[in-house]
């Protein structure tokens, strides 16, 4: 779907949710889908998931857990934790870094 597109957030980025029902919220990008241009965010997008009794949950039931949002409803957090847009530059090794363009700060 996207096809050769780079995203503007990884793995283990702190991101706020601009837009949807956890509009607010902060979280860690815990996985990307590069393919459906979906993220999964930690504490983010609960869902409710009926299971039947096994090793891990011998009771069985109901387990929230984190569903896939959509990557233009997230925003990178810069280093002070507020919402910022993502440019990318030459680093000073020669490769392209993301950096905030609030504070112009390199995103590790």
């Amino acid at each position: 779907m996207l096809g050769k597109v780079k995203l503007k957030v990884k793995k283990g980025d702190n991101v706020t949710v601009i837009a949807g029902d956890d509009k607010g919220k902060k979280g860690r990008v815990l996985e990307v889908f590069i393919d459906k241009g979906r993220v999964i965010v930690e504490g983010v997008n609960l869902a409710s998931k009926h299971t039947k009794p096994n090793a891990k949950h011998p009771q069985g039931g109901i387990i929230k857990q984190e569903a896939a949002i959509n990557i233009s409803n997230l925003m990178v957090n810069d280093e002070n934790g507020r919402p910022t847009r993502v440019g990318r530059r030459m680093g000073e090794n020669g490769k392209l870094v993301r950096y905030a363009k609030t504070t112009g700060e390199e995103i590790k």
